[in-house]
């Protein structure tokens, strides 16, 4: 087959790769344990060939060796001294050799247009169809190695991925994504197939293939993390694949030693989660580029389901995932009916609209899509709406403005008719877009023609209700703090957000308070949709949301608005008693106890192999085990939450944090309970509570 020479006439590359060339063979010589250490071995035939210094020579050297290598009969079972290809080299240690060249220069040409690309392609072919062959000594190691060689050359070129197909690489790549060896040649196969797919000039070659790709690439995102615990993190170390734990492990044993057990199921976890992602990007790559590929990905209904619960970790956060195929599919009507249909995809997606999450807005962005599909609004306001609206304040969100108008327009229908193609809105739907209506439309008209006296009046109104509000909560009445806090909502004016996000946050505490998760959640999202200068910038609300998604089971989100929350904890630079305890720490501030168990926590249950590896009774939380509800302020957010002029109250709340911060930092947090423990509270505290009793009403 004649390869593409152009890129040998580029001047100056030659140095430059020598250079690199060089490099690594001086690391090879010198014993450096990286990531193929379990493989090297001393410098012979390909190393030499690297490094000499004359291009020509070089050049002819390495196109003579890269023909012959898929044709070598390599035994180097016995170890002898003549084994090998290369002067003693097995052809496994070849592979991971020149993998090291691609890894360190991925957009250097001269391999790749002297057959290293068409090299590992034949190899791939001959590992699939020799199996002999393949089992002999280390050549187990080359369909890994080959595979990550073409997927490392064609990250960035478009040059380098024409050569690869034309080299034949798509069908066994394929076959290995497939599942012709193991979970590790799978994952590097769907790593080189997704750059493939990425480009104009190779897409039509692996579209081609779309009927075959597309269930065996959603099989591997559905089915990757299962069969990654089952033929490999469960079993006994010694029981593991031995060049399964080489690869795991290069880099992380010190050297040589013993295999360490923890960091190849640490090391498996993170392969696991990005053999998911690149599978997912694969199928990204043929969904943007061929929309009749959406009617084939979207077949499968467990598929579909499990999408939206699909996502990069944090070991994997710059990868949108699951969402990010949901988006492109919703862009589509086939993918759109398909969704809408899905109620579980539906959910997930309202969980990760609410949410602290990077991906946040591409959720809402498919909810738009869905809304804005006259086909299939009735279906996803009526799953979605009673979650939705809770988003109808949202101003900014990352790259997106004005969120919260685009909702409440998607879900407020312009012939105010309740019904789509005759069918009805069940209960809670109505209820939720009708309130939408009420506050959005009608009481925002009625705002607007009153007075400024009016608008005043009101909220003055509102700051007495929220101060009795609060005076109940540290009372223990809980249920009467809400009622107050509900009035204090409806007479404060739209435009005091700050005002409003204080009372929707206080609103999520007593919800707390009285173990009403779904309740909590719906005001503390309201309350950081209010956040300025940015959404999810609240973070005694984050806060309490995440203690709500505790409630809930709900892990990864409670997870995410815990690490928003530390964040803005560690970063508080402010006078208030969250940021004096933080000083007092010598400059070296420290999460409360009970946010730092709260992670610990999470982290256990949202690790991919959670759900395999704990059972029921070990997962289950004693009460006395629960996470104590701890705000680094009280009901009322304190000094500064006013758009005008100081809250009164400010005091109070700072005394009550301070003792509730030593209370958390101890260990001993007050446990999330019923009203007579509020109750049992406030008669400890009596001396203080008749202080601010008459605080208050003075």
């Amino acid at each position: 087959m004649e390869l593409n020479t152009r890129s040998l006439q580029q001047s100056g590359s030659s140095k430059s790769k020598g250079k690199i060339m060089a490099k690594i063979v001086e690391e090879d010589e010198e014993g450096v344990e990286e990531e193929e250490d379990s493989l090297s071995s001393g410098c012979h035939c390909f190393l030499c060939a690297i490094k000499e210094p004359d291009a020509r020579l070089r050049r002819a050297s390495l196109a003579a060796f890269f023909r012959e290598l898929p044709y070598c009969e390599d035994d180097d079972a016995g170890g002898g001294a003549g084994a090998g290809v290369d002067g003693g080299r097995s052809c496994g240690e070849v592979v991971s050799a020149v993998w090291r060249a691609a890894m360190a220069a991925p957009d250097d040409p001269e391999l790749p247009s002297l057959g290293a690309i068409r090299c590992m392609s034949l190899l791939l072919a001959r590992a699939l169809a020799d199996v002999e062959w393949r089992r002999r000594g280390r050549n187990v190691y080359v369909p890994y190695y080959a595979a990550h060689v073409i997927g490392s050359y064609t990250i960035r070129s478009s040059a380098h991925a024409e050569l690869a197909v034309a080299a034949g690489a798509v069908r066994p790549l394929l076959a290995f994504l497939g599942g012709a060896m193991t979970w590790v040649e799978q994952r590097a196969a769907a790593r080189a197939l997704g750059h493939l797919a990425s480009y104009d000039a190779t897409f039509p070659a692996v579209a081609r293939h779309a009927a075959e790709a597309v269930p065996l690439a959603a099989r591997a995102a559905s089915t990757c993390v299962g069969d990654v615990y089952a033929s490999f993190v469960a079993l006994a170390p010694s029981k593991r694949p031995k060049y399964q734990r080489d690869l795991l492990t290069r880099g992380l044993d010190g050297g040589g030693g013993g295999v360490v057990a923890d960091g190849e199921e640490r090391k498996a976890e993170e392969w696991a989660s990005q053999l998911q992602c690149w599978s997912l990007y694969f199928l990204s790559c043929l969904a943007s580029r061929d929309v009749s590929s959406h009617a084939t990905i979207c077949h499968d209904p467990v598929f579909l389901r499990e999408l939206c619960q699909m996502w990069g970790g944090l070991a994997n956060g710059d990868s949108p995932a699951g969402v990010g195929l949901l988006r492109l599919l919703c862009r589509t009507a086939a993918g759109r009916a398909a969704i809408a249909a899905c109620r579980d995809a539906l959910s997930g997606l309202c969980d990760l609209a609410r949410s602290s999450d990077d991906w946040q807005y591409m959720a809402i962005d498919c909810l738009l899509l869905l809304l804005d599909d006259r086909d299939t609004w009735h279906a996803v306001a009526d799953s979605t709406a009673a979650r939705l609206v809770d988003l109808a304040e949202l101003r900014h969100l990352g790259p997106r403005r004005r969120l919260g108008n685009a909702i409440t327009a998607a879900l407020l229908l312009d012939d105010d008719d309740d019904t789509v193609h005759g069918r009805e809105l069940g209960m809670e739907a109505k209820e939720a877009i009708a309130s939408l209506r009420e506050v959005q439309v009608e009481r925002k008209g009625r705002e607007d023609a009153m007075s400024r006296d009016e608008l005043v009046k009101r909220r003055i109104m509102a700051k007495e209700k929220k101060r009795q509000g609060n005076d109940m909560f540290w009372h223990g009445e809980v249920e009467k703090a809400i009622e107050l806090y509900t009035e204090a909502l409806e007479l404060c004016p739209l435009s005091r957000r700050r005002e409003r996000l204080v009372l929707h946050s206080n609103r999520a505490q007593c919800r707390l308070a009285r173990r009403d998760a779904d309740a909590a959640v719906s005001d503390a999202t309201r309350a950081l949709s209010l956040a300025r200068p940015a959404a999810n910038a609240h973070a005694r609300s984050l806060w309490r949301r995440a203690q709500a998604y505790d409630m809930k089971g709900m892990a990864r989100e409670s997870l995410l608005d815990c690490l928003a929350f530390a964040g803005a904890w560690l970063n508080r630079k402010d006078g208030t008693a969250a940021a004096a305890a933080a000083a007092s720490c010598g400059g070296n501030p420290k999460l409360p106890y009970c946010v730092a168990r709260m992670i610990s926590k999470q982290m256990s249950l949202t690790g991919l192999f959670s759900a395999m590896a704990t059972n029921s009774s070990s997962t289950k939380v004693d009460r006395d085990d629960r996470m104590p509800n701890y705000s680094d302020g009280d009901g009322d957010d304190g000094g500064g939450d006013s758009d005008d002029d100081d809250d009164p109250d400010e005091s109070e709340e700072e005394e009550f944090a301070e003792k509730e911060m030593k209370l958390c930092r101890s260990g001993k947090g007050l446990p999330i309970i019923t009203d007579e423990a509020w109750r049992r509270l406030a008669r400890r505290k009596k001396a203080t509570s008749r202080v601010l009793s008459h605080d208050h009403r003075s």
